[in-house]
């Protein structure tokens, strides 16, 4: 599996919004400022995901987006299965042949794609947010940071 530019961009803007004090909205603008991301790309990266029900989106002047649940309750195989990603590619995609070797490389690949799978499943924002956290305290960085 490769993440693609799509996938890290979703998962940096949903940890943005987890950064949020009380998990209020923030404007596309904004988090587009402070993570680095082109607002237009980002903008239809938060409309998937809100489609996905990952985030909500608020109109008026204290409108923006914010996340539809805690942080602890969004995975990362969801955000990126919300934009499109493939979270399982296996090497081979057909049905193993009647060869031993085959079958076993077959195999061997399902499960490696499995475990992936659930491990994406079981890291959350939450997770990833007390990371950079730990991180920025062993370094000494300020309190706010671009993921």
């Amino acid at each position: 599996m490769k993440l693609t530019t799509r996938g890290h961009y979703s998962v940096k803007a949903l940890l943005d919004l987890s950064l949020q004090p009380k998990y209020g909205p923030a404007s596309v603008k904004a988090i587009a400022s402070r993570q680095e991301i082109p607002a237009a790309y980002l903008e239809k990266l938060l409309i998937e995901m809100r489609h996905a029900g990952l985030v909500h989106s608020l109109r008026g002047s204290i409108g923006g987006y914010k996340l539809a649940r805690h942080p602890q309750q969004i995975s990362i195989g969801e955000i990126l299965e919300a934009v499109g990603e493939n979270i399982t590619d296996l090497a081979v995609k057909v049905s193993p042949s009647t060869q031993a070797e085959d079958w076993v490389t077959f195999t061997l690949w399902q499960r490696l794609n499995q475990k992936l799978r659930e491990s994406l499943y079981s890291i959350t924002l939450a997770d990833l947010y007390y990371d950079a956290r730990s991180r920025q305290a062993a370094v000494g960085e300020e309190a706010s940071f671009v993921v």
